[in-house]
């Protein structure tokens, strides 16, 4: 047990002094490389001291030579732009002022669905309170809404159609039924529902759509009542 003991002591330190080379943004935003560095790091700094059987001097080198490699990933991540494009990745504009950009989304592994829910945790509820939204290589998201955006989102979007297909629960809950968004689409010169990237409503009526490879547009359904 003391054994044990002594050895994680001298693993803990060795990683503390590790860690704190590694500079500030290794506990804070990773890039892709620094995440990879940290979990293989974890996971030889568990074996020797899990089994005593294990060499201490083989996790120490073994962390010391990640944390080698490391740096010099670093050292090309800050000096060589084509490099730090390839370790580190680049910001990824999800959005623009056309609209959704289709390729940058699957580029990502992303849907439309997952960039509104992004939009939510910034405080942006309509697609066209935004001008950017964009993914910084780390994975943060942020977006620049327009100056005017608390006065583009009076009430909560819904999705109707999402890559060109119905969202049936949605559908209820604006009490219109397929063929009344079908006319509406027709009337837009739609006439592809599988064109549709995305198609949201809100409980005023106001309509935010795109069709893939197209600029969104803004209409209101000039509905009667307010549905929510």
């Amino acid at each position: 047990m003391g054994l044990i003991f002594i050895r994680t002591v001298i693993i803990f330190i060795t990683l503390l002094i590790v860690m704190r080379l590694m500079g500030k943004r290794q506990i804070g935003e990773m890039q892709p490389y620094e995440l990879v560095v940290t979990l293989i790091i974890s996971e030889l700094a568990g074996i020797p001291m899990a089994d005593p059987s294990t060499p201490l001097l083989y996790g120490v080198m073994a962390i010391l030579a990640v944390f080698l490699l490391h740096q010099i990933v670093c050292l090309l991540d800050l000096n060589f732009k084509p490099a730090k494009a390839i370790v580190s990745g680049v910001p990824s504009v999800l959005l623009n002022k056309n609209g959704i950009d289709d390729a940058e989304l699957k580029k990502n592994s992303l849907d439309v669905s997952d960039l509104i829910e992004s939009l939510r945790t910034e405080g942006y509820f309509s697609l066209d309170a935004v001008d950017y939204a964009l993914y910084e290589a780390e994975g943060t998201f942020s977006a620049l809404p327009k100056p005017n955006y608390e006065q583009l989102q009076n009430s909560l979007p819904v999705i109707l159609v999402n890559e060109g297909k119905f969202d049936e629960k949605n559908l209820a809950l604006t009490k219109r039924d397929r063929q009344y968004y079908l006319d509406v689409l027709k009337k837009q010169g739609c006439n592809k529902l599988k064109r549709i990237l995305v198609m949201t409503v809100d409980g005023n009526g106001k309509v935010y759509l795109q069709e893939k490879g197209t600029k969104y547009k803004v209409f209101d359904l000039n509905w009667e009542e307010t549905l929510w």
